[in-house]
Order: structure tokens, then C-alpha cells, then sequence
């Protein structure tokens, strides 16, 4: 019988001579700062065959000729990046210029070479200088600029009308041309759309597009931050009209196809002024030791269609934004707060996850459907809790079972190896004319807890069944491990308090960092290793690729449970029911949508950051000179941050405030030490200080010390 010849590797028969240089060139270009020979480049080609293994080693001697790549030792080879043309994405700006991240390298380049580039913007580069303390490039093409239009204040001079951007990162003015300037747009906030970045003078020119107000005048500050964010605080009149066609009548054919729960016990449980109720919960008693638990949450997908003008209109905006004094809805407020809303005592379309739990927590049997739910009572987190604490009240019965077993979901989340954290929010009271007037600590229940619990269940159950039953990609919230440097960090500051703790990947991490945060939950320093902790941690984000959630410790998981506020949400509601073969459903471009859902939480959590610390800013205003005791939060080059005990508001001890001595910033022990008297400020220190100043404009609380 005749043996088979052994067949090459597909990839070995796929490389001509020429294909073989294009992709050697490409694995150095996408690998700038790793050395490699030819047996290397070979292992990442696939190449196994002797004879193509010598034409690399040809190759690669070409490719040195050219001074494409250069010799680093023999026969190791490493891209020659001076002259190189690299893509990247600008990840810091100075006054001085900006920097580049190209894979693990990052590049410095001067401001005269910038071309006006700003973070996250996408560009090519040409590197002209490498050593070991600094690489240097020039900036060649801006591929895509993430922003163009900005706020701040008209400058007018004899020479010109400029807009001073109030984002500080903006290291340039903005020339608007005379014919397009009025005169009492005069130190006015205005919003400002650049209308050429190269036009071969020392700015970038634009043209103004809205007058948002007085610049001292707090509506216009918060007006700011929204424009300045790429927000939109209203619909356009074409799409708020659409939303108003939208009926609440049910056909009794959508009747007929929907699990009827109007007869089963349901209630909401929210913030006493929440205004959208998105989730609520139905309890019923099927026997001794068996409930059915339904999560139903609005059926937004029912009234909001792919592509039609509500779709797009969320999908641009990505998440409602929850702003200090406001709230940027995602959906127009009829249908937010009304349609799709499950109010009490009205009939709602839901979509629902419905569980049979025993006593213990174990499910014995889900199940998803399309619903029609009638809440029975609507509950503040505080009025659920009493019932529950008093043992009486309208569905104490019902109340009690679900916090019971909440109780024994989050331990058994725990005991996996979710992370177990202790949030604090502050909410600013505000007046009238939204104007701060008190501070309230927003405190956390059981009941919140309780909500919590359930919804992680329905987003983790419902991950779990569309991974196993969709073959597509789906939308997958995910949680990569914490970064190694941060981790070394949070095992130094530890051990600086007598934690004898070393925190390292792997190593039963998770439930070294719950033992931590449960030693320090009775300390004065809980708050800071609760955010130091949490500052480690990577980003939550979504994508198609699942890699699990390593905070929760879930190997799936998902929004599922408020569609109204978030897009994504809606995204796995139209997956889900295209597995129940209810919709339809099209996966294209869906990494894409992650992507950009991504982006627009991002820039919501900088709005929302950006209002509170205006809103501190103005609340302490009238406080100058006000005395306070407080902890030292964060170390930089640049100063002291302190949290207020009372408040939980963080003001900046600046370093040139500090005349007593002269401090030295102490990068590898975290704290500031004077020359003269060995005087140390570290983490997690008690210190009083004094409002020395409040700035609007900054956004920024500046304190003094009166004693350490």
C-alpha cells in the first residue's frame, strides 16, 4: 500500500517568498518592542519546514539592509522604529505636548508637532528619536479625533475672538473668525464646533453653535459639563413626537401570547424618587419548601424596534446619565417613566426570568418569558426594611423569604470568590433653584441588598442560557483580573498599616481581598481601602468575548435588568427572545455596539464625577475658612487630598501652600516628607484643615492645614 505523503501545514502553503516578507514585517510592526530571531518569527508563522525557515533567516538580512529592523545581538532582530510610521492613540496631553500608546510602547511628542491632538484620539506617527529615558515622535495624521466641539469662555481682544476651553487637557485656544462673533456673546459659557484643525494658522478655528449662558451662573455650569460631554439634554421634536404614538393598549392577541401574573403577588422595591421603575419582583408560595420567584423587568424591547428613531436615539446616547442636580434619560420620559415603567396598580409588559427557589437558595428551575405583570405595591428601600424589621406590613411574608435568601445568594457569591464591597454615595439636597443646601449619606439596607441579589441572579442565569444556547455573539459584561503593579501597590499601603497581607494573581486572591476589606470594615481607614481595593480592580466593560466577570466571580454574565437606562440591556433582551423565537434579532456589528456602549458609560461617569465635584464646589463656597477634621485620601507630586469625615467631600492640599518646610514626594512609601523637620504625611492620616478656597471654574475644593 502506498504511504501518504505528509502534507505541509496549511500555513506553509500558503507563503509565496513575497507574502512571507509582508508577514515578517507585520509581526515586527505589531510586536515594536520585542527582540526575536528566526526561529521565533518561524513559531509565530506556523512554520515548520527547514527550507522556509532559511528563507526567513534570507530575509530577515534584507529586512536589516533596509534598516526596517536592527541587529540587537546576534541573529535577534528588533523593528528600527526611528523613521517608522506607527498608528496609535494619544493617551495623555501636557503643556508641553502629548503621548502616544503604540501596543506597550508609548511615545512623547511636542506640543508644534501635535497637530492639535487630544486624548483618545487615533493617529499616525513618525518616530525621530529613541533612547533609553525617552522615545520621540511626530504626529503625521489624525485618523480620528474623538472630540471637536468644546466649552468655554470667548476671549475677545484687538487681535481676535478665542474660546478658552474649560477643560483644562485642551492645551490650545480656539480662533473664531470675526464675521461669526456678536458682541454680547462676551465672556459668555458658549459651545464652540471646530471647523478646521489645520488651517495654517497657531489655532485650530471654529464657529459658535450654542450660547449656553453667564459663566458665573450655576445652570449654565452644569449646562457645561453636558455639552462639554457630547451629552444632549433634550429630544429633537421628530423623535419625540414617534415616542408619543406609542400607546399603552395591549391587543388581546399580545395578551394571549404572554404569562399573566396579575394574580400573583408583585412589588417594586426603588429610591424613594426614583421616577423609572425597570425591575420588579413577584412572590408565590408553592409549597413548604418550594417558591416560584419571578424577576420581571420592562419589556422596552416591545415598544423601542431596531432602527427606528428610538433605537437610534438610545443606541447614540448608550445609558442614561445620572447627574447631580439631574438626569439625562436615555429614552424619552413617556416612555421611561410612564409605558414602559411598572408602576403600581397598572398593567405592564414585562420580560421575566422565573425561578423556583427553595428554602436554601437552590434553584430547582428557571425559566424565560414575555409577561404581563400588575405591581401590587410600590416600596421604598426604607419602607420594605421596616416591614421586614417589624415583622408586619402588606407581603411581610413574601418580603422575608427574599431577604433570606438574598442573605444566602451573596454568601454563596462570597465563598465563590465574589469581591464583597461596602459603597458609601453621598447625595447633594438641593433647593429650589438646585442650589446645594445639606449633604446625606445615602445609606445601604438590606433591602438594597436584596434587589441586588436578584438582579445579579437573572443577569448571570441569563448569560449562562445564551451562551449555551446561541451560537452568535452575544453582549457579555466582563471583568478582567486586577494589574499586577496595583496589586504590589495595595500589599505595600497595607503592610504600611500593620496588614499583613500580599496580594498577588491566583494565590486565592478574591478571598484574600474579602479578609482584607472585612479586617479594615471597622477601622477609620475603611473608606480608603475600600476605593484603593477598587482602584486596582480593571474596568468592567462590554464585549463579545466573554472572559467572565472577576469581581463577582460569574463565568457568564450580562445586563439584562434595565433596559430603560441602558442600551446593552435592550441588546440582550432582543437576543434572548430570538433564542425564544419571538423576535428577530441581527448580530452584525455587535462588537462594534459593545465598543461603543463602553465609551458612552465612560464619558457618562466623567459627567457625573465632573457635576459632583461642581456641585461640592458650590456647596462649599459660603464655607470658607470653616474648619474640618478629615483623612488623607491620596499623595501626589502635586499635593494632599483629603476626605472630609462629615461630608465625604475630597479637597486638594496644594504642595506650594505648604510654606512650613520644604516636602519631598516619597513615590515608593506614598507620602510627603519635610526636608528640615522629617515631618511625614502618609494614607489614611487624620489631619484638620480649613476651606481655603473654592473654585467653580475648576471645579476643585483647596484646603489648608491647621493641624496634622
Amino acid at each position: 500500500m502506498r504511504k501518504k505523503k505528509n502534507k505541509k501545514p496549511k500555513a506553509e502553503r500558503n507563503f509565496s517568498k513575497k507574502n512571507l516578507f509582508a508577514s515578517i514585517r507585520s509581526i515586527y510592526k505589531e510586536n515594536p518592542s520585542l527582540s526575536m530571531n528566526y526561529k521565533q518569527i518561524a513559531k509565530k508563522l506556523n512554520i515548520k519546514n527547514q527550507n522556509i525557515k532559511s528563507i526567513i533567516c534570507d530575509l530577515l538580512e534584507e529586512l536589516k539592509a533596509s534598516s526596517y529592523i536592527k541587529e540587537i545581538r546576534r541573529g535577534h532582530f528588533k523593528l528600527n522604529l526611528k523613521n517608522l510610521c506607527l498608528a496609535g492613540v494619544v493617551k495623555n496631553t501636557s503643556k508641553k505636548g502629548v503621548y502616544v500608546s503604540v501596543g506597550d510602547s508609548e511615545y512623547f511628542v511636542p506640543k508644534h508637532l501635535s497637530l492639535f491632538s487630544l486624548a483618545d484620539d487615533i493617529v499616525e506617527i513618525t518616530v525621530y528619536s529613541v533612547s533609553k529615558k525617552k522615545k520621540l515622535a511626530e504626529i503625521t495624521k489624525v485618523v480620528e479625533r474623538k472630540k471637536s466641539s468644546f466649552v468655554g469662555v470667548l476671549d475677545v481682544s484687538s487681535s481676535g475672538c478665542f474660546l478658552v476651553a474649560d477643560n483644562k487637557k485642551v492645551p490650545f485656544d480656539i480662533f473664531i473668525p470675526k464675521s461669526l462673533f456678536k458682541s454680547h456673546y462676551k465672556n459668555k459659557k458658549v459651545l464652540v464646533q471646530v471647523t478646521s484643525w489645520l488651517s495654517g494658522g497657531k489655532n485650530p478655528v471654529g464657529k459658535i453653535i450654542r450660547v449656553l449662558g453667564e459663566k458665573n451662573n450655576h445652570f449654565t455650569a452644569i449646562d457645561s459639563i453636558i455639552y462639554d460631554h457630547g451629552l444632549s439634554d433634550f429630544f429633537e421634536k421628530d423623535l419625540l413626537d414617534f415616542s408619543k404614538n406609542k400607546t399603552l393598549s395591549i391587543s388581546p392577541s399580545i395578551l394571549k401570547s404572554r404569562l399573566d401574573f396579575r394574580n400573583t403577588n408583585t412589588f417594586t422595591i426603588d429610591p424613594e424618587d426614583a421616577k423609572d421603575f425597570d425591575d420588579a419582583l413577584s412572590v408565590k408560595k408553592l409549597s413548604k419548601n418550594l417558591w416560584e420567584v419571578g424577576v420581571h423587568i420592562a419589556d422596552v424591547s416591545f415598544y423601542v424596534k431596531p432602527a427606528d428613531l428610538l433605537d437610534n436615539e438610545a443606541k447614540k446616547r448608550g445609558n442614561s446619565v445620572y447627574l447631580a442636580d439631574r438626569v439625562i434619560p436615555m429614552l424619552p420620559e413617556n416612555l421611561s417613566n410612564d409605558i414602559c415603567s411598572l408602576k403600581p396598580n397598572v398593567d405592564r409588559l414585562a420580560f421575566s426570568v422565573i425561578f423556583k427557589l427553595d428554602n436554601k437558595a437552590n434553584i430547582n428551575d428557571f425559566s424565560f418569558s414575555e409577561t404581563i405583570i400588575c405591581s401590587n405595591h410600590r416600596f421604598t428601600y426604607e419602607s420594605a426594611q421596616s416591614c421586614i424589621d417589624n415583622n408586619s406590613g402588606v407581603f411581610v411574608e413574601e418580603l422575608s423569604f427574599l431577604n433570606k435568601t438574598a442573605k444566602l445568594l451573596k454568601n454563596n457569591r462570597i465563598l465563590d470568590g465574589s469581591i464583597n464591597f461596602e459603597s458609601s454615595d453621598i447625595k447633594f439636597l438641593l433647593d429650589k433653584n438646585n442650589v446645594p443646601i445639606g449633604l446625606k449619606h445615602k445609606s445601604y439596607l438590606q433591602t438594597n441588598s436584596l434587589i441586588e441579589e436578584f438582579m445579579l441572579l437573572a443577569n448571570k442565569t441569563v448569560a449562562t442560557y445564551i451562551n449555551k444556547n446561541y451560537s452568535f455573539n452575544s453582549v457579555y459584561r466582563v471583568h478582567d483580573k486586577p494589574n499586577i503593579d496595583k496589586l504590589s501597590i495595595l500589599s505595600k499601603i497595607a503592610k504600611q498599616f500593620d496588614y499583613n497581607y500580599s496580594f498577588k494573581l491566583g494565590d486565592n486572591l478574591p478571598k484574600k481581598l474579602n479578609a482584607f476589606l472585612k479586617e479594615t470594615l471597622e477601622s477609620g481607614e475603611k473608606t480608603l481601602f475600600q476605593n484603593l481595593v477598587a482602584s486596582s480592580m480593571a474596568k468592567a466593560k462590554y464585549t463579545t468575548k466573554n472572559i467572565g466577570h472577576f469581581g463577582l466571580a460569574f463565568s457568564y454574565y450580562s445586563h439584562f435588568t434595565s433596559p430603560i437606562r441602558r442600551y446593552p440591556d435592550l441588546l440582550v433582551h432582543r437576543i434572548l427572545k430570538f433564542i425564544l423565537k419571538v423576535d428577530s434579532f441581527s448580530s452584525l456589528n455587535l462588537e462594534g455596539l459593545c465598543k461603543h456602549c463602553s465609551e458612552t458609560e465612560r464619558n457618562a461617569s466623567l459627567a457625573e464625577r465632573a457635576s459632583f465635584k461642581y456641585m461640592q464646589a458650590l456647596y462649599f463656597k459660603n464655607k470658607i475658612g470653616n474648619v474640618f477634621k478629615g483623612k488623607i485620601s491620596g499623595i501626589t507630586e502635586w499635593g494632599v487630598y483629603v476626605v472630609l469625615n462629615d461630608s465625604g467631600c475630597e479637597g486638594l492640599i496644594k504642595l506650594s501652600s505648604m510654606t512650613d518646610d520644604h516636602y519631598i514626594y516619597n513615590s515608593k512609601e506614598f507620602c510627603l516628607t519635610g526636608y528640615s523637620s522629617l515631618k511625614t504625611f502618609q494614607l489614611g492620616q487624620n489631619i484638620k484643615v480649613k476651606i481655603l478656597k473654592s473654585d467653580l471654574e475648576r471645579k476643585q475644593l483647596y484646603l489648608s492645614i491647621i493641624s496634622p
